[in-house]
């Protein structure tokens, strides 16, 4: 036996995971190095014993409940769970493979079973409910407050007052929806993944620079393919969208990238309507009427009416314009010989032409100025002018890919303030898009030490083009510098949060407010002083002329319109799924047409373009079916009225001191926003720096529109 349990044990300690406690690693950062899939199965199955005992020590302590021994314990348990789980689920987005796909598949259900059976655990709920009856008479500080009003709510909210009956129930359908989510999200990865087209004739890619077309031979020989070849990757959809001469070639990937699991082997038509009567009979279970009156009663909007006279008051504002902006590029592509209507594969390729007539502007003329170096150095050098932070790369952090860099946050005095990981460019383990995480979050020790944050930000820029007769850094578009500023935005709400809890830290804030710092901060690229900091061209080291930057700030409100009502048709169709008040049925057994003309009517109010038939976006909208935003898409023009009004300030400022970074304005967004977290409401912090109510003013003008409209 002790043989056996030796060899157990060291077993066991070659797992970094059992030894999370004594990592070397600087900060006591993951060991990527000594990492391997086949550590995490046993590291998820100890983490969730150890984490199942401590709650048991909980419910087993003989004293009586108290905020120490109850609450603190609670937020303190399943340690070596939450590590593993910070370090896999990053993983499965920015460098997952087959092996550790089917492992999310398979450990969803019994991660999501162990929440439930801590969420229902009738002894544990007693507890915790003693002390949120006590609250008032405890002489907690805030956050202490704040922190047991969560803990409680999470728990209400999950079933602990329900009879054991609906507990039962709850336990199947949380399992039941991780499970589903999960597999929706894996099947647009694979969809993605495995459409491409080969291309022998090089006329067909007229139009596409040479690095673009270098990216698609890229793309073949990885295939083993002669010629150019299309994938569905952002790095190769966007540059041909907007530049390839091609209509049918356009047409063709617009095809595939819209219709990406729709139907064949990655099908997510059937779970679109399981996740959504799943997560009805869930708010049911709860007395709500549907899905989104129980998601947003913690939110800013508060209810779904709320909602939806937000999103009505932007239609009504922005629906006149949106179809001007559509007649005038009618107009335009005719001229450019465009024969019968637009369509939506034509739009960015016309809008990018008329841009360019407009303002003499062009990804293919900024390019050269937003060399990913210099634009990295750029947006940290927007940190320090703001916030005083610099950031020293650190090679003896540990990366997850030899592309991801790891750096030392610092602040103004030196001091260190957070772990940064930057993973800029698209792969084959890695999910579409852009995003931040904490790879640790932020929070104070019992005896007051600050344990600083790791933060991830994860990216699909363009990569550099190197090959026999093409050798070039990379090169970005002014979208893909936005998108980085917006990512970074989270970035800083990550790093620079101070709070006594991780689970009120940083971006722990309701989702239409955790918006606000991240678009926020793409505002300072429209602005002079911003990009005189950094964008200079990449061969002659020349900096960007002042008619190219008047340029685009002339041209930052071009089709705003279009793409505001772009957002609120997704906005809309979010909440048409999850405002149903009954399950969601299907006629004769065909899914595939039920889920698109239901998608269809959602959106129609909103429609500027055609609608093409075996297209659907939702079969793809990864936000709210397997992530977050389920009842949530409209944060993002939530947060947009909020972010720019905020950004109003600055420019207030700006018109006194001169400068775009005035240092007292953005210490009060510092400190009542970015360093608060959830430790209060929101609109609490959001009204403490701007010193009153916001208004939709400052969204229509930075938008082009009248505040009367």
């Amino acid at each position: 036996m002790a043989i056996a349990a030796c060899a157990l044990m060291g077993c066991a300690n070659k797992n970094p995971f059992f030894d999370y406690q004594n990592w070397d690693t600087p900060h006591g950062t993951f060991p990527f190095d000594k990492i391997e899939t086949k550590h995490y199965r046993p590291a998820f199955e100890e983490g969730m014993k150890r984490g199942l005992a401590d709650i048991d020590a909980i419910v087993n302590n003989p004293e009586a409940p108290t905020f120490e021994n109850t609450i603190e314990a609670y937020i303190h348990s399943g340690e070596m769970l939450d590590k593993v789980e910070y370090c896999f689920f990053n993983l499965t987005l920015a460098e997952t493979n087959e092996e550790m796909q089917a492992l999310e598949v398979e450990l969803s259900p019994k991660l999501s079973e162990y929440s439930t059976a801590i969420l229902l655990n009738e002894g544990l709920f007693q507890r915790i409910k003693t002390v949120y009856d006590q609250r008032d008479s405890l002489n907690l500080n805030p956050e202490q407050y704040k922190i047991l009003e969560d803990i409680y709510d999470s728990f209400a909210e999950n079933g602990a007052n329900l009879d054991e009956q609906g507990k039962e129930r709850l336990r199947e359908l949380t399992m039941r929806l991780s499970e589903l989510t999960t597999r929706y999200g894996q099947n647009v990865l694979n969809a993605t993944n495995a459409w491409t087209y080969p291309i022998s004739d090089e006329s067909e890619l007229d139009g596409l620079n040479e690095d673009t077309k270098a990216i698609l031979k890229g793309i073949a020989e990885k295939n083993e393919q002669q010629g150019w070849m299309l994938d569905l990757k952002p790095t190769t959809y966007i540059p041909v969208m907007e530049d390839c001469n091609s209509r049918a070639l356009r047409e063709t990937l617009y095809r595939a990238y819209n219709s990406r699991a729709l139907g064949g082997e990655w099908d997510n038509t059937a779970l679109i309507v399981e996740i959504a009567n799943t997560r009805l009979e869930i708010a049911r279970l709860f007395g709500k009427t549907t899905y989104a009156e129980k998601s947003l009663h913690k939110t800013c909007a508060e209810t779904q009416d709320n909602v939806m006279n937000f999103l009505n008051q932007l239609r009504d504002a922005y629906m006149g314009p949106a179809n001007k902006e559509v007649a005038e590029l009618q107009a335009f592509a005719k001229e450019q010989g465009l024969e019968g209507e637009l369509m939506p594969w034509d739009w960015s390729y016309y809008s990018k032409k008329l841009k360019d007539a407009k303002y003499s502007i062009s990804d293919d003329i900024l390019r050269p100025y937003f060399e990913l170096s210099a634009v990295k150095q750029g947006v940290f050098g927007l940190a320090n002018r703001l916030y005083g932070l610099t950031f020293v790369e650190n090679k003896d952090i540990p990366v997850y890919h030899p592309e991801v860099c790891a750096y030392d946050v610092l602040d103004a005095e030196g001091n260190f303030v957070a772990v940064y990981y930057a993973d800029f460019h698209p792969r084959d383990g890695k999910r579409g898009g852009a995003w931040m995480n904490d790879l640790k979050p932020q929070w104070r020790e019992a005896d007051g030490t600050d344990s600083r944050p790791h933060i991830v930000n994860v990216m699909n820029l363009t990569r550099p083009v190197k090959n026999d007769s093409i050798d070039k850094p990379a090169l970005l578009t002014y979208d893909e510098v936005e998108t980085f500023l917006h990512e970074f935005g989270h970035a800083m709400h990550g790093m620079l949060t101070k709070c006594q809890y991780a689970t009120l830290s940083g971006t722990n804030v309701p989702r239409d407010f955790v918006e606000l710092p991240s678009q926020f901060n793409e505002n300072f690229l429209g602005e002079k002083e911003f990009l005189d900091t950094f964008a200079k061209h990449y061969e002659t080291g020349a900096a960007m002329p002042q008619d190219l930057i008047d340029k685009i700030k002339a041209s930052n409100n071009y089709h705003a319109a279009y793409a505001c009502v772009r957002q609120l048709s997704f906005g809309y169709l979010d909440m048409a799924w999850h405002m149903l008040t009954e399950p969601f049925e299907v006629a004769d057994g065909d899914t595939l047409n039920a889920v698109t003309a239901f998608t269809n009517a959602a959106m129609e109010q909103v429609r500027v373009m055609p609608n093409v038939d075996n297209t659907q976006m939702v079969t793809a909208f990864t936000h709210i079916f397997s992530g977050g935003y389920a009842a949530g898409y409209y944060s993002y023009k939530w947060s947009e009225l909020l972010d720019a009004d905020a950004f109003a300030q600055f420019q207030l400022a700006q018109k006194t001191n001169g400068s775009i970074f005035d240092k007292e304005t953005a210490d009060r967004f510092r400190e009542n926003i970015l360093e608060r977290g959830g430790t209060e409401e929101p609109m609490v912090l959001y009204r403490r720096f701007r010193g009153g109510e916001p208004t939709i003013d400052a969204l229509l003008q930075r938008d082009g529109l009248s505040v009367t409209q």
